[in-house]
């Protein structure tokens, strides 16, 4: 029987990376959503987020080299190329998967749970850093020493579930000057917090954040892939 825990996977292969999927479609979240775009889903995830919507992509995979990878992503000719998990981060050849990356001329965005270290990355790289939130139940996991290495080209992102999750965010987000870093967004968690109860929040406390909604969900539901 295979064993899912975050633990279990422990890639070891130098010179490959272990890919669940690479697909191409709309963005879903970010700055660049609705943007078309190639999506790189690199296995493995030492997180195990309450509402996390990608468990398929905790174990399984294949095992694929750099030139197999980028053959695959430039197919579609795209302009944007997003390098996501589980958590990329947790393969140790994911930073040199990011670099090929931007060499080959695309706009290469990291979707990070932020519990690991940035701060070797391609500086080429926009990350975009999901801060866990206390009801994702992974908050002690966040790397607090990564908000140091955020630039503007960066981004901070928050799936909340309550009005909890929302007062502790404005902390953080107070405590770090996180606005003045860089761009933050904050997004409700699917079907746990109603989209227009946290707009009204923010436009009440009139903070200077991006709200989103998880455009792929809104297309297709919990379509894998998307």
């Amino acid at each position: 029987m295979s064993d899912s825990s975050p633990s279990a996977f422990q890639p070891s292969r130098p010179g490959l990376l272990r890919i669940s999927e690479i697909f191409y479609s709309l963005q879903g979240e970010s700055r660049s959503v609705g943007w078309p775009t190639v999506f790189v889903r690199l296995t493995g995830c030492p997180l195990r987020c309450v509402y996390c919507d990608t468990h398929y992509a905790f174990q399984g995979g294949e095992w694929r080299d750099m030139p197999n990878i980028l053959a695959d992503v430039a197919d579609y000719q795209p302009r944007f190329v997003c390098v996501t998990g589980g958590e990329p981060l947790a393969q140790k050849g994911c930073p040199a998967l990011l670099e090929a990356l931007c060499d080959a001329g695309y706009e290469v965005s990291l979707e990070t749970s932020g519990a690991l270290d940035i701060s070797a990355l391609d500086p080429r790289v926009i990350r975009v850093m999901d801060l866990k939130t206390p009801d994702s139940g992974e908050v002690a996991k966040n790397c607090w020493d990564n908000i140091a290495h955020l630039t503007a080209r960066d981004q901070v992102k928050f799936v909340l579930c309550s009005r909890a999750d929302y007062d502790w965010t404005c902390e953080v987000i107070a405590r770090h000057a996180l606005t003045d870093r860089c761009e933050v967004l904050m997004s409700p968690c699917f079907a746990e917090l109603d989209a227009p109860q946290l707009a009204e929040w923010i436009l009440q406390d009139r903070l200077p954040v991006r709200f989103q909604l998880q455009l792929h969900k809104i297309l297709w539901g919990e379509e894998q892939g998307r």
